[in-house]
């Protein structure tokens, strides 16, 4: 049981960590072709600035950590941070969240120094379409990816896929078959309005054409922190999950808060104001000062957010983690 409930009773036990703001793909929901202004290294948090930051959300009842980015295995020494945070007593889980194109080189380090699994992304199986959608990347990096992880026990190993209509919503039920052939674990995840790459698919739209390979079963055996609902076909070793912050909000739910790379701490993917942490830090906080200002952010947290579908909200994924 969380050691921390916001104004509307809601349990809060998951931070997510953004380690930095740079990324190796441009991914055309998420940042434009030619990136985004960079902060300066000074203004990121530091690894020991992270684990004072995990160790006062872990006194205050927090106990699973999901690191992101950007792209977290950019960041120079990313193992060391997940050694570090592995140590914390209370932390029950770390997760990471890639695109996995460096992830083949370090799967066995990650788990060796305490990843408990990780989430891919990936959008579309065709290579000349993957090159479209990310601009950059190359399909094969991250198929080696998922394939060292899975060797490497970073189970489960979910693939995280954004269907956009007009861009990869003709493979919906190719990455569903992905389930039954290769026992992948599969989340569809609605795109938010960010931005306008593109509209997205609402999730029982999806459920309907996966259906046409047979009943989606409920299925509950797989571990995670909430806002999915997942299913499984008959037959398949693997799972598909639905995550629908656009068509069905799971805000009653939420059990989260954000740390951007530069110190702010959301209570809410959608907050237009943070809580900043870093400066207090720099300053000297003690670590009850330190859970003083999370205990701010999580009584600042909104009963649900403000998305309207078709209209664009004025906020970058790339700035505050996936």
């Amino acid at each position: 049981m969380p050691g921390i409930c916001d104004g509307f009773q809601r349990g809060i036990s998951y931070l997510r960590i953004s380690v930095t703001d740079r990324c190796n793909l441009r991914c055309i929901y998420c940042m434009p072709e030619d990136g985004v202004p960079l902060v300066s290294h000074e203004e990121i948090l530091s690894f020991e600035e992270i684990l004072l930051m995990v160790r006062a959300s872990v006194e205050l009842g927090i106990n699973k950590i999901r690191i992101t980015g950007g792209e977290p295995l950019v960041r120079a020494g990313i193992a060391d941070l997940v050694r570090m945070i592995s140590s914390v007593n209370g932390v029950r889980d770390i997760s990471m969240t890639t695109n996995g194109i460096l992830l083949e080189k370090y799967a066995g380090e990650l788990r060796e120094a305490g990843l408990d699994r990780i989430n891919v992304s990936l959008d579309t199986l065709k290579a000349g379409r993957f090159r479209q959608i990310t601009r950059t990347g190359d399909l094969a990096d991250t198929l080696k990816g998922i394939k060292a992880a899975t060797e490497a026990g970073l189970n489960p190993v979910k693939i995280n896929m954004v269907p956009m209509q007009g861009f990869n919503d003709d493979e919906i039920i190719d990455f569903a078959r992905m389930t039954l052939e290769a026992g992948w674990h599969v989340r569809f995840i609605e795109l938010m309005p960010l931005n306008r790459a593109a509209d997205f698919v609402p999730s029982s739209v999806l459920r309907k054409k996966i259906e046409s390979l047979g009943t989606l079963e409920p299925y509950y055996g797989l571990v995670g922190n909430g806002a999915a609902r997942y299913f499984h076909l008959p037959g398949a070793k693997g799972t598909v999950g639905f995550i629908s912050p656009v068509s069905e909000p799971f805000c009653e739910e939420c059990n989260r808060l954000r740390l951007s790379a530069t110190g702010m701490l959301f209570p809410c993917l959608f907050s237009q104001n943070g809580m900043d942490i870093k400066n207090p830090i720099r300053r000297g906080a003690t670590i009850e000062e330190i859970k003083k200002l999370i205990t701010d952010a999580i009584a600042a947290k909104p009963k649900q957010h403000q998305l309207i579908p078709g209209k664009p909200v004025d906020k970058k994924m790339s700035s505050i983690g996936g």
